[in-house]
């Protein structure tokens, strides 16, 4: 006889996130059948500030309260239609679970009951269903062979719609190196430091963002990889060896579809698409850059095939605003040999099984998964368990810097520690 560990009571609530803006937490309190045991756990909702235009739709109230982005809609909709539908499922059957959430929403874009709610529901039953079998989460989510710690993409150096300085670029990143996590923390820790006293040194803004990293005023990013070399080397490490970088350039939030351009306010120019190739190019020849995240933009599928045909055996080719953690525009991708990695973003899709499903598709195609954070998060860590559930190899949750972002990092450090005594 199967194991039934039953649902019996879903309850969302309004709470803030890192940002200070309303979101979406979810308790979910599941009895096992055969003993009476009730567990309860409770999952919270990220939000993105550079979102893409083909993404799960997040669910906001749009009244006066909270300039509109209240979610006690979100709320209702989750402690009447959903826990309704849901209660005395088998919290185990986290598939049955997700599908009956999409089958209640009814729509593609999840906009009749909000992303943002059926992820909370979906999020918080794994959650409950690992603490009733009194397993970690990345084990209960990726069984026995949850293994592999992620390598840490930490924003340090913020621009576009992350910042108001003169950078138009989105993200610069380092990506530290080392046998063990805990290694490869420290180090990207210690880059930082030294980034913010370098950037001090020069007169140059060190208040941090959202994500934790730096906006100083840079005239392009040729400039802010010169920054990280230096800050690189007088942490003690060698770029490229040690520590390399990434870039999220958002291209999308660059592109002006009149002109069928992208516009650098911070530089004053415009490129091309062909030109913003170039662009990657001569950069990845200047600094020991391993990953590009939306290189182009998001409808610009010629544009990205011949990005991926220039420089997919140099670099990560990243989708983000391309692939939405949608297996359906991923498979296009695929198709179109298209990028060579895929960003996953829970809330763009809204249930983790469909993000779990991103993730297998991409690493069926030889495609790297990257899990990643949102702008606006929570102190909760479930992006930590996935990425070593999956055993994805890459995780962006931000600099070594601010609560909702150490959080993860502080996760990954037990999560390695206790893999370390199993073994």
């Amino acid at each position: 006889m199967s194991l039934c560990i039953k649902i019996i009571d879903i309850h969302g609530r309004e709470i803030l996130d890192s940002r200070g803006n309303p979101t979406v937490e979810v308790e979910v309190t599941a009895q096992t059948e055969t003993t009476g045991r009730k567990t309860s756990a409770r999952e919270s909702v990220p939000s993105g500030a550079s979102t893409g235009r083909f993404e799960a739709v997040e669910l906001r109230d749009g009244d006066d309260r909270y300039f509109g982005l209240g979610v006690q809609k979100v709320v209702d909709h989750i402690n009447d239609r959903i826990k309704g539908e849901l209660l005395g499922m088998n919290v185990l059957d986290q598939i049955g679970i997700d599908r009956k959430l999409i089958e209640l929403d009814g729509m593609d874009n999840k906009g009749n009951l909000g992303a943002n709610a059926l992820l909370g529901v979906s999020l918080a039953c794994a959650r409950c269903a690992a603490s009733a079998l009194d397993l970690p989460l990345h084990r209960y989510l990726g069984g026995t062979n949850a293994k592999v710690l992620p390598r840490p993409m930490m924003n340090v150096i913020n621009g576009g719609v992350h910042s108001k300085n003169s950078i138009d670029f989105q993200e610069f990143m380092i990506v530290p190196s080392a046998e063990r996590f805990a290694d490869a923390l420290r180090m990207g820790a210690e880059v930082y430091h030294f980034l913010r006293q370098i950037l001090y040194e020069d007169g140059l803004l060190t208040a941090v963002g959202d994500e934790g990293g730096f906006a100083p005023d840079l005239k392009d990013a040729g400039e802010v990889f010169s920054y990280l070399e230096k800050a690189v080397r007088k942490a003690g490490y060698e770029p490229g060896t040690d520590i390399s970088f990434a870039m999220d350039a958002a291209a999308s939030e660059l592109y002006d579809e009149a002109q069928d351009v992208y516009v650098f306010h911070g530089e004053e120019i415009t490129r091309s698409s062909d030109e913003m190739i170039d662009l990657y190019e001569s950069l990845i020849e200047r600094f020991p850059i391993i990953s590009i995240e939306d290189g182009l933009n998001e409808d610009d599928w010629e544009g990205w095939q011949k990005l991926t045909q220039r420089l997919k055996d140099k670099v990560m080719l990243v989708g983000d605003d391309l692939f939405v953690t949608n297996t359906k525009r991923i498979r296009c991708g695929i198709d179109l040999n298209v990028a060579n990695a895929v960003l996953v973003k829970v809330n763009q899709i809204g249930t983790l099984t469909e993000a779990m499903d991103a993730i297998a598709l991409s690493k069926e195609n030889n495609y790297q998964a990257i899990i990643s954070h949102r702008s606006g998060e929570t102190e909760n860590c479930f992006i930590a368990d996935l990425a070593v559930a999956v055993n994805a190899g890459w995780i962006k949750t931000g600099a070594p810097c601010r609560g909702e972002r150490t959080a993860k990092y502080n996760e990954l450090l037990r999560i390695e520690e206790e893999l370390m005594q199993s073994c």
